[in-house]
């Protein structure tokens, strides 16, 4: 499913509440989660609880979410829509298709509140590329006016 949104119109805007269709805006939503308790519910019906790490979050429609060993695999496209939902002070995420819901609740640690959210390798790389390159100029620089 496709949403061509006029220039005329803004795009959306969800805060805490609300249906997501856009499986790009599912996606980046899923990617900002780590540590959650899940429960999985088929025709009403709870068949699995736990807690579990987001190891992954990505949109393919030939593979499957998978849900084992406390390690979530989560395929946008495996579900028709994501549901946001507040509760108190946090928001959980229900991925629904047909009959089935998976129900994401963040666990945020007291220690993960004010920790910077990891770098993947290719930007520390290149922060690090920066960062020395700077320096070999300041270098250049000093020796020139010596």
């Amino acid at each position: 499913m496709n949403h061509n949104y006029s220039s005329n119109l803004p795009a959306p805007c969800i805060v805490d509440s609300g249906i997501v269709v856009n499986k790009a805006d599912m996606l980046r939503l899923l990617k900002g989660l780590s540590h959650v308790r899940y429960i999985h519910r088929q025709d009403n019906q709870v068949t699995s609880t736990g807690e579990g790490r987001v190891m992954e979050a990505f949109s393919d429609a030939n593979q499957a979410t998978l849900v084992a060993n406390h390690s979530l695999y989560l395929n946008v496209h495996s579900f028709d829509y994501l549901e946001m939902v507040r509760s108190g002070d946090e928001t959980s995420f229900a991925l629904v298709q047909e009959n089935r819901c998976l129900c994401l609740t963040p666990i945020v640690k007291d220690t993960e509140r004010y920790t910077t959210r990891e770098i993947d390798a290719a930007a520390l790389e290149a922060i690090v590329t920066e960062a020395l390159s700077a320096s070999w100029d300041a270098s250049i620089d000093d020796e020139r006016n010596l």
